[in-house]
């Protein structure tokens, strides 16, 4: 009798060491920048407390450096199941559909309290769009305010032209051709060795990828033109979300939540640090000249006037939700 209570203990303690692992779900979380960005660390952070929330029932492992999917790729490998979220920067998209690139359009949105705005106005479209393509959207994050930087001083548009501009959406690809500069597809990951090897001679992205890139090392001015604050948004494979059980999807989802507030005030906060670490670093940091700031208000008057003939109806209901 002895022996056989001993064996029904050691069956169960056996059983019970094993459901963990069995309950256990694991996503992989594909991202394009590197684990030190604020993005990434608010990740890293999100990951723990969906772990956390979910008592251990879901655990996601999050790739950062473009280590598992190129910046280009993330999307469709969430869309299509071999990850299960990503996070992705939806301007990158913008010929896919015209709503996903509407905070790529320069001075459209220049402050984080008109960012949020727009993200407001641009929410509801996003969330069926991605449903439409088997995606959910989990949360989004702003960069801090894109600025210009360049090798040589910029006092207007024309000092741009032929020069070598690095792209990396259709919003900064059309900047560049608009001011008669030649654009140059390079990615956050390949941005340090383009600018070393002389592939891109000027930039316009924020303080954050500038110090994660060390742009300082090959660049000498940054101009402060707060042209656009683009969203980093961070999607999940519906069948992945929809196989949770209904605690987890709702802890996923708080966690997000939580991420998301975070993840705006911790831009806020890089947004001056980085600033500060670039002109630390010898960087000429300073606002545009007047003429300079007009020539860009041009173009982006251009760009949402372009914008807003692809976009259609969908585009103007979303511009004019915004502008309430």
């Amino acid at each position: 009798m002895k022996r056989r209570l001993f064996s029904l203990t050691v069956a169960a303690t056996a059983l019970a060491a094993s459901l963990p692992a069995l309950a256990q779900t694991t996503w992989d979380l594909p991202a394009a920048y590197p684990a030190t960005n604020f993005h990434s660390v608010n990740l890293a952070a999100f990951a723990a407390d969906v772990e956390k929330a979910s008592g251990g029932k879901l655990k996601i492992t999050v790739h950062p450096g473009a280590s598992l999917f190129k910046a280009p790729e993330i999307k469709r490998a969430v869309q299509g199941g071999q990850a299960q979220a990503g996070e992705v920067l939806l301007a990158n998209f913008q010929n896919e559909w015209q709503i996903f690139g509407v905070d790529g359009i320069p001075f459209l949105a220049t402050s984080y309290a008109d960012s949020k705005k727009l993200y407001a106005a641009q929410k509801p479209f996003l969330q069926k769009k991605l449903a439409e393509q088997g995606m959910v959207l989990l949360y989004a994050v702003a960069w801090p305010p894109q600025g210009l930087y360049s090798k040589k001083a910029v006092a207007s548009a024309a000092d741009l032209k032929g020069s070598k501009w690095r792209a990396y959406s259709p919003s900064t690809s059309r900047i560049a051709e608009l001011v008669g500069a030649q654009p140059v597809t390079v990615q956050a990951a390949e941005l340090s060795q383009a600018l070393a090897t002389g592939v891109v001679e000027n930039n316009m992205t924020s303080g954050a990828t500038g110090v994660d890139s060390k742009l300082y090392e090959h660049l000498k001015y940054y101009y402060d033109v707060q042209a656009w604050l683009p969203k980093n948004a961070v999607l999940a494979n519906k069948r992945a979300f929809d196989a949770l059980d209904k605690p987890t999807q709702d802890a996923l989802m708080k966690a997000a939540a939580e991420a998301e507030t975070r993840g705006w005030a911790e831009s806020e906060k890089v947004n001056t640090d980085t600033l500060n670490t670039l002109k630390a670093n010898g960087m000429t940091v300073e606002a545009p000249s007047a003429t300079l700031k007009a020539d860009l208000q041009k173009v982006g008057a251009t760009m949402l006037q372009e914008w807003a003939a692809k976009a259609g109806p969908e585009g103007q209901q979303l511009i004019d939700a915004y502008k309430k």
